[in-house]
């Protein structure tokens, strides 16, 4: 994911491993689901607790091919085996910070997409809080990403 959004300033106790946007489609409407993984090192040092925080939301399509988002619930898992933060509601202020807004809350909002190929999309947002926003999508698997491989373009 690209996000032309600003974000916040990272925290350190927090560590975004990725994030996902699912589209599950029915007709002219359907839910929209962003999924963040994390992880999180309460005491500073050890990132002894992890999980999935979901955006789930609801969409129907108008003017054509406008995506409508309607937020329906926000839901915090555990991985298994993961240790229960003591502060929940402090792990989800860091995920709102640390997640572009138009992921953790886009209700209200509409999405236009543009299809570049099979494996990248373009969401272009509109809507009186984040007009002309532009998120780049690429499909899980897609594309390998090792940040330590050198290569040579």
């Amino acid at each position: 994911l690209f996000s032309t959004n600003r974000l916040g300033v990272p925290n350190t106790r927090l560590r975004l491993r990725e994030l996902v946007q699912r589209v599950e489609p029915k007709a002219n409407d359907g839910a929209v689901i962003n999924v963040a993984r994390w992880d999180l090192a309460e005491d500073g040092t050890v990132f002894d607790a992890s999980g999935t925080f979901s955006v789930k939301c609801d969409y129907t399509i108008n003017q054509g091919a406008r995506m409508n988002i309607d937020l329906r619930d926000h839901v915090l898992e555990l991985a298994r085996g993961s240790k229960v933060p003591q502060d929940v509601q402090g792990l989800v202020g860091m995920l709102h910070g640390a997640m572009p807004s138009e992921l953790f809350d886009p209700n209200e909002l509409a999405m236009d997409t543009t299809y570049l190929d099979g494996d990248v999309r373009i969401v272009r947002l509109t809507g009186d809080r984040l007009e002309g926003v532009r998120n780049v999508f690429i499909r899980s698997g897609s594309v390998e990403v090792d940040p330590t491989k050198k290569e040579i373009i």
